[in-house]
């Protein structure tokens, strides 16, 4: 027994003696686990991110591959299997043509639009050192994805002046390369030069009119001499052949710039060009806008008011945090808000003529259209007609005139339900600090919750109203816009108020020029759905947040088919609703009127939508869209044959599917 007591007492002896060692050992362990711990959380969240590479490096991978293997089969292999698919396909415009013998006659001059025409770095900040030349617009887009804050503040302009800020000169890139493709694979003027090379032009007879198209149309003037350059090429390309005159093919917002070139030409020095009353009689054959947005387009109201467009609202309902939060630290809505409303062209599409053309709070020109009108294969006139009157005993009313409306019920309510609270004189008044919006500044930032407010308040705002809204929201951009573009529509247009720059691409407050012998063409697609009015609502509170969104939980259904994702549809090419697009030839310059003194003729060319059949047609020969529409075949033949010497007769005059002579018949407008 006292063995064991003995051997008892030395264990709880050794026990007591190694206490200490035992919780060194402890914490020596504990600490060694941790540091395990620590090395498995590393290796976990290294895998996670090596996995991450891993797939992003896989779709690149196969990316490069598939791009491999296009390039490197036959030319002719997708044309072999898509003929396989859908039978032989058409000759190409210019091959075509120049099978029946026409070659090249007049030269050539192309107006780009806005956004298809690149532009270059000609001196930068330090963040874009080696960037020298290069593209910040158009191409690969690569210094957006490398350097976005940097991009965003070389693309944008001084808030007050609208020009260059100090330290960036962005000028655009010259030649036909500045808008042939707007990114690799997509085409803009690449398929129309290609098919005018078919039947003999080339860089001498073909000339691209690029101007830096964020800019106002004088001051590209101002800071560039654009309009003096495309002058003085036109007058070179016209005495280099002999005399023939030029065929002008302006796209987009390049017809409203090349409306403010042909008043600009004409004008006195110093404000104008000093061609004199004749100079467009001398040098223009023939006009011919594609996708002319001449009185306008509604989009260019809800990118100024909120940045956003349909595809825009879809996104931000989708995925409020990316667009609209801090996510990242980098406010993507608000930094394209902050960009493109420093850009004054943008200004230029704000829908022209008020409510006499774009209709009020009840009425609009487009009533009775139907949305579900089905559109005819192989523009078949006959069989348009056939459905517009099957469709138009079932049309829904919809109340177009109302631009903006704040909640789908009040899109819908006779104005004598509505009751509307004045925003013009709302106090305004700072929210918050910019600090907490890491200085994205936008002018809402100085409305206040009771500016906010009043704006929904107002309920409803048609395109008279909603010049007041833009004023009220964007004061320094309706400013700077105000002293270089003009809404309404001219009283006395011998007024020598008009004479101003101001007024020379509304073609409600101008003249047409003294040439009777040249031709106006307004060439567009039709059978799209394209924005027309937009269901409002105001964004979740946020201190950094766009306070106002397009509500794209708002749906028409079966009842209002026009209505989806919080947008109202009407017919058009998806940008530029028919009624701005063909208005101005179909009635308001056609014959002798006060817009068009010496009678030029006009003539409308509308192309039926047809998407592509297979991927493998690419945008297709068909699209009526915006910019697609550059690839129609159709259109493309019509602009070879005039440049080739044929008049508008001799393409059969007007071209129509659509309901434009039927909704300019309803717009009572003085002429």
């Amino acid at each position: 027994m006292s063995i064991l007591r003995r051997r008892k007492g030395t264990e709880t002896k050794k026990t007591s003696d190694s206490e200490p060692e035992y919780e060194e050992f402890k914490e020596k362990s504990n600490g060694l686990g941790s540091r395990r711990l620590r090395r498995r959380r590393r290796r976990r969240r290294g895998s996670c991110v090596d996995g991450c590479c891993w797939f992003i490096g896989c779709i690149c991978s196969i990316w490069w591959f598939l791009l491999f293997l296009y390039n490197a089969m036959p030319a002719s292999f997708p044309q072999y299997v898509t003929e396989a698919i859908t039978g032989p396909l058409p000759d190409p415009p210019g091959v075509k043509l120049a099978k029946e013998g026409l070659r090249a006659k007049h030269p050539v001059v192309f107006v780009p639009g806005i956004v298809t025409g690149g532009l270059e770095l000609w001196e930068g900040h330090q963040c874009a050192e080696g960037l020298f030349r290069k593209r910040l617009w158009g191409g690969t887009f690569g210094e957006l994805y490398k350097r976005p804050l940097c991009w965003v503040e070389h693309m944008s302009l001084d808030n007050e002046t609208g020009l260059d800020p100090s330290g960036i000169r962005i000028r655009p890139v010259s030649g036909l390369v500045a808008a042939d493709y707007f990114a690799p694979g997509y085409f803009v003027w690449a398929v129309l030069i290609a098919n005018l090379a078919r039947i003999g032009y080339e860089e001498k007879n073909m000339y691209m009119a690029a101007y830096d198209w964020r800019i106002s149309f004088q001051n590209t003037e101002v800071r560039d001499q654009t309009l003096s350059r495309i002058k003085s090429n036109i007058e070179l390309m016209v005495a280099s052949s002999g005399g023939k005159k030029v065929v002008i093919i302006p796209h987009s917002m390049g017809v409203l710039y090349f409306l403010h070139f042909m008043k600009w030409v004409e004008a006195p020095a110093p404000m104008g060009g000093g061609g004199g009353s004749d100079w467009c009689a001398k040098h223009l054959k023939a006009v011919m806008n594609i996708g002319g947005p001449f009185l306008g387009v509604p989009k260019a109201v809800s990118g100024l008011f909120s940045a956003e467009a349909k595809d825009i609202a879809a996104a931000r309902s989708m995925a409020p945090s990316f667009l609209d939060s801090e996510m990242f630290n980098f406010q993507t809505l608000q930094h394209v808000m902050r960009m493109t409303r420093t850009w004054d062209s943008t200004m230029s599409m704000i829908p022209k003529g008020g409510e006499t053309i774009w209709g009020g709070l009840d009425w609009s020109p487009e009533e009775g259209y139907e949305c579900n009108e089905k559109k005819p294969k192989n523009n078949s006139t006959q069989a348009a007609e056939s459905d517009r009157t099957r469709n138009s005993v079932n049309a829904t009313s919809v109340k177009y005139g109302r631009i903006i409306s704040f909640g789908k019920h009040v899109a819908d309510f006779h104005s004598s339900e509505i009751e509307r609270i004045d925003f013009r004189d709302a106090l305004k008044g700072k929210s918050h600090a910019n600090s907490t919006c890491r200085d994205v500044w936008t002018e809402y930032h100085d409305m206040g919750i009771g500016g906010v407010k009043a704006v929904a308040d107002y309920k409803v705002y048609t395109t008279g109203s909603v010049l007041d809204l833009l004023h009220f929201v964007a004061p320094k951009l309706m400013k700077r816009g105000s002293a270089h573009f003009s809404y309404g529509i001219a009283d006395d247009l011998d007024d020598k108020k008009y004479e101003h720059y101001k007024y020379w691409s509304n073609p409600l407050e101008t003249k047409l020029p003294n040439a009777p012998g040249m031709e106006i063409f307004s060439m567009y697609g039709v059978g799209i759905p394209t924005e027309r009015a937009y269901v409002y609502k105001l964004s979740p509170a946020g201190d950094c947040y766009i306070p106002f969104q397009i509500d794209s939980s708002a749906e028409g259904g079966n009842e209002n088919p026009c209505l989806k994702g919080g947008v109202f549809h009407v017919d058009g090419d998806e940008t530029v609703p028919i009624l701005s697009a063909g208005y101005m030839c179909v009635k308001g310059w056609r014959g002798k009127t006060r817009f068009n003194p010496s009678g030029i003729r006009t003539f409308v060319r509308e192309y039926n939508h047809a998407p592509p059949a297979n991927l493998l047609q690419g945008r297709g020969t068909q699209s009526g869209a915006h910019v697609d529409i550059m690839g129609n075949f159709a259109l493309i033949e019509d602009v070879i044959r005039v440049a080739a010497g044929a008049a508008g007769e001799d393409l059969g005059g007007d071209q129509v599917y659509s309901g434009i002579f039927k909704w300019s018949e309803r717009i009572k407008l003085k002429l």
